[in-house]
């Protein structure tokens, strides 16, 4: 899709998200969600007394971030499917074997995962929802984001075609 029409409807879609739910959009607090609806079918009692799934109890998935992940998941894969992009593949650069790639590549979601836990909210969440406020701190984490970004392309570009 044209990336400034995208951006229009994913405005459009905050939005309304304020419009009808009185809160922005995130991707974080669906997959904690997710992660408690999981903990909890294999040890009920144990996911019921933590500290931080507890309160989520009984009714894990009944959380507007977890419908709105589940929109991600089949809009991505329509989206493919419309494209012709659903072969199966893994990118990566010439130089790097398949296994170090999905190694890097697993490990770094996790890693943003459990950071976006830690920081109670996703890049997206900061950049999309904290940004369409004009709150302060969202507007610097995302400047910041950006320039450190910039700064290791070059050394993270040089690991593709090592």
């Amino acid at each position: 899709m044209n990336p400034y029409a995208a951006g229009v409807f994913l405005g459009l879609v905050l939005t309304a998200s304020y419009a009808v739910l009185g809160a922005g959009l995130g991707a974080s607090g669906g997959l904690a969600r997710l992660a408690a609806a999981l903990s909890h079918l294999a040890a009920p009692a144990r996911t019921q007394a933590s500290a931080y799934f507890g309160a989520w109890a009984p009714h894990y998935l009944s959380y507007y971030l977890v419908f709105m992940l589940l929109g991600i998941l089949v809009g991505g894969f329509l989206s493919a499917a419309a494209a012709g992009r659903l072969q199966p593949g893994l990118e990566r650069g010439p130089g790097c074997p398949a296994a170090k790639r999905a190694f890097l590549a697993l490990t770094g979601g996790v890693l943003v995962g459990f950071a976006s836990r830690l920081a109670q909210g996703c890049t997206s969440g900061q950049a999309l929802s904290g940004g369409a406020l004009l709150l302060t701190g969202s507007l610097i984490f995302m400047a910041a984001l950006f320039a450190a970004g910039f700064a290791v392309a070059r050394f993270f570009r040089g690991q593709w075609y090592a």
